[in-house]
């Protein structure tokens, strides 16, 4: 059953005390970033489909609650696999408090244009980074035959004469833009052609969920995706790809207590930059075929960073790196060429002792004589990351707080970690939010 999302923020903590290191196995989950573009693709199918290593975290929980409100059937086979029918599915019902919460419920937009012909989406929520258009977004979706407006706070659409394919060219690679006309073009005549596509491993896992379904997609992980629309989609059975993000979340943990840490449940080409940035700072990284052992003796060297789109270094891996140059040696730079305000987390590592300067969007960081605990606040879904595995490696008591953020992205992440070693626990003050089950 789908608990009701509808809630107050919790005021829950995580209270750590620093200075353990890491050792042991930790499994990497799902990934989020695959799962929430799946799950709203299986609008399409108007059939049953059942996704498993779904991963067990609020973003997942509010979009089985969006697809449920709006008529579809979700029933948990296990923890970690759902079926989903949208058979009966509503167009324009979307749940205003539920899609409010969620930046990838941009998606719903997509599909109901895909399947209806027409949408009607509010704006949606998320972490806020600044600017985050949709006008990529838009662009595609009146490529493909539509007519694209805002009224009260939504985003409307129609293609009075159906959708019809067509080339569209990113003036900037977006991954949400390029799943949205993904989803809108699959069942749409003719062939689709998006130039300046995002790369992403979760772009190749919609596009491997829609060929499951009989959907003609090819060149997802390249920069030309094409589309050749079928009239018709069929319901199946699907495996989302690992989390990269949460696995490079542990590894950059690992190297920064100085411990040795095997994640598996990960595939290493996903991994490749963060492994490469890891092993400049001196950190040790051995490869298997589904996992990655990290030995770190806990002395880093700083290095330069600049986020890209994939295959570039990843911006959700940002803050968690700036996290680990507090604690290098020498001087190091992140230069963000992805989202503007992402350095908001570093106000936090600055309560810890950190020398951070910030210019526009490159921060430096100056190694400190020490990193102690401080009263934390986690601002956004991976800067809260950042400050938790801070707090980690820093000495003393650190309490961090607006921990429904990090919940976004993070299954258990307190249980994986105190699984580690970490003198990690959870205050649960108040949370009656949304839940799977």
């Amino acid at each position: 059953m789908i608990g009701n999302p509808k809630t107050p923020q919790s005021m829950d903590k995580i209270i750590i005390n620093g200075g353990n290191r890491l050792f042991g196995s930790v499994e990497t989950s799902g990934m989020k970033n695959a799962a929430l573009p799946i799950l709203f693709a299986t609008i399409l199918t108007k059939s049953k489909c059942v996704i498993e290593n779904l991963p067990s975290v609020s973003d997942v929980t509010l979009s089985l609650s969006i697809l449920k409100e709006m008529g579809a059937s979700v029933r948990f086979l296990n923890p970690t696999t759902v079926e989903i029918n949208t058979a009966s599915f509503t167009q324009g019902a979307a749940p205003f408090d539920l899609v409010s919460q969620m930046r990838g419920s941009t998606y719903l937009l997509g599909a109901e244009l895909g399947r209806f012909g027409r949408a009607s989406v509010n704006y949606p929520g998320g972490c806020d980074f600044g600017v985050r258009p949709i006008d990529q977004h838009i662009k595609g979706f009146e490529a493909l035959g539509a007519t694209v407006w805002t009224e009260n706070g939504y985003v409307k659409a129609i293609a009075e004469n159906g959708l019809r394919a067509n080339s569209v060219y990113f003036d900037v690679t977006s991954v949400g833009a390029t799943v949205n006309v993904m989803l809108a073009a699959v069942l749409a005549e003719g062939m689709t052609v998006i130039e300046n596509a995002a790369r992403e491993p979760h772009i190749v896992d919609l596009a491997n969920f829609f060929n499951t379904c009989g959907a003609n997609i090819t060149g997802a992980g390249t920069s030309v995706i094409k589309i050749r629309g079928v009239k018709v989609l069929h319901g199946c059975t699907y495996t989302i790809i690992p989390d990269m993000i949460e696995a490079g979340t542990f590894m950059v943990a690992a190297a920064m207590t100085g411990g040795r840490v095997h994640v598996t449940n990960l595939i290493p080409k996903h991994m490749e930059t963060v492994s490469t940035k890891l092993m400049e700072m001196g950190v040790q990284i051995d490869e298997h075929d589904d996992a990655i052992t990290v030995t770190s003796d806990g002395k880093l060297k700083s290095v330069n960073i600049k986020t890209l789109p994939y295959p570039g270094f990843p911006t959700d891996m940002h803050p968690q790196f700036g996290a680990a140059l507090c604690f290098a040696n020498g001087t190091g730079m992140i230069t963000e060429g992805i989202w503007e305000s992402r350095f908001r987390y570093t106000e936090e590592l600055r309560k810890m002792g950190a020398n951070i300067t910030v210019e526009g969007k490159t921060a430096v960081y100056t190694e400190t004589s020490q990193m102690s605990g401080a009263r934390l606040t986690a601002v956004d879904l991976r800067g809260g990351a950042a400050v938790l595995i801070a707090a980690l490696a820093a000495k003393g008591t650190s309490e961090i707080t607006g921990v429904d953020v990090i919940r976004r992205g993070y299954y258990d992440i307190v249980g994986k970690l105190r699984a580690l070693g970490a003198d990690i626990h959870e205050e649960i003050q108040y949370f009656s939010g949304a839940n799977i089950g």
